[in-house]
């Protein structure tokens, strides 16, 4: 495991790859322990400090300079708990996972949305939860969704950097968009 942290305007960016380059972590802090919380045991002791992932910071940083669909091509690999696997919701949750990397840059969709997107319309707080346990922030944008009367709703690494991310994104794709 390597790990790295990309300076943003909203804050830091840690992010935690494999040696092949794909993310298995990322949230906006730069305490490497806080994404390692529910990962694997021996991950914490092997994650190695590095000045730059390769392809996966040139990813980030062409986001942050405007190509919002620079992330879609990183490979992420984020697998339920043994809690989540117990109970059965493990399927609706990573087709949650899934269907939140489908929602481009610039748009947002509601939990409602979201459940509906991921084959359980229902299933708006699985959905909610399925955001709230997305341990590849940036990557799975569920900073792209939103509550049911359009406001912010939570975000585990503060509203604010949800906020920034979203108007980042609206602002480059309204101008790809009018162009």
């Amino acid at each position: 495991m390597n790990t790295t942290t990309v300076r943003t305007p909203a804050g830091p960016l840690t992010i935690l790859a494999t040696d092949d380059g794909v993310v298995r972590a990322a949230g906006f802090s730069d305490d490497v322990a806080s994404l390692l919380v529910g990962m694997p045991a021996h991950w914490r002791h092997a994650a190695k400090p590095r000045d730059d992932l390769g392809k996966i910071s040139k990813a980030v940083t062409a986001y942050l300079d405007g190509d919002l669909t620079a992330l879609d091509e990183v490979p992420v690999v984020q697998r339920p708990d043994a809690a989540t696997v117990a109970s059965g919701r493990s399927d609706f949750l990573t087709a949650a996972w899934r269907a939140l990397r489908q929602i481009r840059p610039g748009e947002t969709v509601t939990y409602t949305e979201l459940a509906a997107r991921a084959g359980r319309p229902a299933a708006v707080r699985p959905a909610a939860s399925a955001c709230a346990r997305n341990n590849v922030a940036l990557f799975v944008p569920c900073h792209r969704v939103l509550r049911g009367d359009g406001g912010l709703g939570g975000y585990r690494w503060g509203t604010e950097v949800k906020r920034w991310l979203l108007h980042h994104e609206r602002a480059l794709a309204q101008a790809t968009w009018s162009s």
